[in-house]
């Protein structure tokens, strides 16, 4: 087999292409305000998957899936005193200082990352992304996690600013984070 298996695709094409895993894979969405350079990252796990179908903007996936956020915010974001959850729309995410991991970079920017994930039981809504934004489906292979790694090291450094060392810091914490909290083993009742 010197065929190389595909890590990663966009989740619409692969949607279009017929190539979404109905089990054991990740979407990784980002969310980039080019103005601020604040960008919100939100990552879904999900299993055993029931039904897939386009809704208005988005794609709904009939299926159990744990969600996880990461935040990129700018030194010069003027509401670093505000709790995230209790942010404007389009800078929030649903959690408390209390609850994420924060590291500083050397510029000042300050990656926050959830310390576990929100869990949905029945359906999520993945939308469709525009601009800058994008939404992966990272397929369930033995160096996932190294592939997810990867992704957010390049994203935190091209998209966020942040610098290259901190920026591999920051995705390592992110991958392990991943992998500790949201993985396919005895949740869904599978192994992988």
């Amino acid at each position: 087999m010197a065929k190389t298996a595909v890590k990663a695709m966009d989740l619409f094409e692969a949607y279009a292409q017929n190539k979404l895993p109905k089990d054991n894979a990740y979407v990784v969405s980002s969310f980039v305000n080019i103005n601020t350079g604040y960008v919100i990252y939100e990552v879904v796990s999900y299993s055993g998957v029931k039904a897939i179908y386009l809704e208005g903007n988005g794609l709904t996936f009939q299926s159990q899936g744990k969600k996880m956020h990461i935040l990129l915010e700018p030194a010069s974001y003027p509401h670093k005193g505000i709790e995230p959850y209790l942010r404007d729309t389009g800078e929030k995410i649903p959690l408390r200082f209390s609850e994420l991991e924060i590291l500083t970079s050397r510029n000042q920017i300050k990656t926050m990352l959830a310390r576990k994930p929100i869990e949905s039981l029945s359906s999520f809504t993945i939308m469709k992304p525009s601009g800058l934004n994008i939404s992966f489906v990272f397929y369930n292979a033995p160096d996932i996690y190294q592939t997810l790694e990867i992704f957010f090291e390049k994203s935190f450094n091209k998209d966020g600013a942040v610098p290259q060392i901190d920026a591999k810091k920051a995705a390592k914490t992110a991958a392990k984070f991943v992998e500790e909290n949201m993985s396919f083993k005895s949740d869904f009742g599978s192994d992988a």
